[in-house]
């Protein structure tokens, strides 16, 4: 099914907890005195890692900060580099500085609503970006209809895969905290479950990697597939870092390019991947409606106009362990095959001189993408 992209607001049942400038910034956090009635309003925003997924650097920072400067807000960006309690120094710091609303991708659901009871203290907004916190109090959130997502991922696995009776599925999923990896466990296995139950295909093994960490991925698809004798026709990987891993297992054994592979966020290795046909498909999230969106809804809350921010938050997501319903703006998705590469160059997704180099050239050339 393909989704039309765009600000697609709806209605999403969050169903269980466990959910998914390039310039380097200091490690540590210098101390720092609290905003002046007579500064700019600031936002600040808490990104979750750079080892996850490229697209926190090289795409949501820079958006986002283009986004809110233009609006004459002062972006304050931080990344937690993974680490939960980085996590929570820096949300104390933003809190601590009175910034006008708080935006994060939490690590964890737990640690994330810590921080907005914090913020609740402090009579400071808090918009959930890309992740909700289950059990938070955050006003808003911002994301994608993840299963959808997780759908779409079956949807690919199952065309390259064709008719391949009793075929043998690995899933190496995402973070079990992070609620996202769930939603998306659950859209793959709304298409792939009858499949499972019907004997049409065989679930080996679905296993969780802690932080998305494709070293651990590459350890746990290693040592599944070892344990069923090496046999595998299909992998569900959850994102393209993990389906990285998953590849280079496969091409140590010979089996690169003969296994479908998925994947998600159409990251440049991704779909580099996708061109050398050893990553069965993406899916492309765009990033730069989901900043643009969280974007104005900031902009929104911190000039103080609360019923703005409501008319761009037309969707709710439920919260079932808060029993509560977070206002949202839900984006669609696109399922990316070989085929579709092209239209994300034209459309400036990507580069096509970062795309083309090296062995991907001749690939380029065949599907028409010209290098420049």
């Amino acid at each position: 099914m393909r989704r039309v992209r765009g600000l697609v607001s709806c209605g999403l049942l969050v169903l269980t907890v466990a959910a998914c400038g390039a310039e380097k910034k200091p490690s540590g956090l210098e101390p720092v005195a609290p905003l002046r009635p007579s500064d700019k309003p600031v936002v600040g925003v808490i990104l979750p890692d750079r080892a996850s997924s490229d697209r926190w650097e090289e795409q949501d920072r820079p958006l986002l900060e283009s986004a809110l400067n233009f609006a004459g807000i002062t972006p304050l960006i931080e990344n937690a580099e993974g680490d939960e309690k980085k996590f929570q120094s820096i949300a104390d710091d933003m809190i601590g500085r009175g910034v006008k609303v708080l935006m994060t991708t939490p690590l964890s659901t737990e640690g994330g609503a810590t921080v907005e009871r914090k913020a609740k203290q402090a009579n400071i907004p808090v918009i959930n970006y890309d992740r909700i916190s289950l059990g938070g109090q955050a006003e808003y959130y911002v994301s994608f209809d993840n299963l959808n997502v997780g759908e779409l991922q079956a949807e690919g696995l199952l065309k390259c895969l064709g008719n391949k009776p009793g075929a043998q599925i690995i899933e190496i999923q995402g973070s079990p905290t992070d609620n996202n990896a769930t939603l998306f466990a659950d859209g793959q296995r709304r298409k792939l479950g009858p499949k499972y139950d019907a004997g049409a295909l065989k679930l080996v093994k679905s296993q969780a990697v802690d932080n998305w960490d494709p070293v651990l991925g590459k350890a746990t698809f290693e040592q599944i597939l070892d344990a069923n004798g090496g046999r595998v026709d299909g992998v569900v990987a959850a994102n393209d870092g993990l389906a990285g891993a998953v590849i280079e297992v496969l091409r140590e054994r010979g089996l690169a390019g003969k296994v479908p592979v998925t994947g998600q966020d159409a990251t440049l290795e991704g779909l580099r991947a996708v061109l050398r046909g050893d990553q069965c498909m993406t899916v492309y999230k765009p990033i730069r409606d989901e900043a643009e969106a969280a974007a104005r809804l900031a902009i929104a809350v911190a000039r103080g106009d609360i019923s703005g921010a409501d008319d761009l938050a037309t969707g709710n997501t439920r919260d079932l362990v808060s029993r509560r319903d977070v206002k949202s703006v839900l984006l669609g998705a696109d399922l990316i095959t070989k085929a579709d590469v092209r239209r994300l160059v034209a459309e400036s997704v990507v580069k096509s001189v970062d795309l083309c180099a090296g062995d991907v050239r001749p690939v380029c050339d065949e599907l028409g993408i010209l290098v420049n």
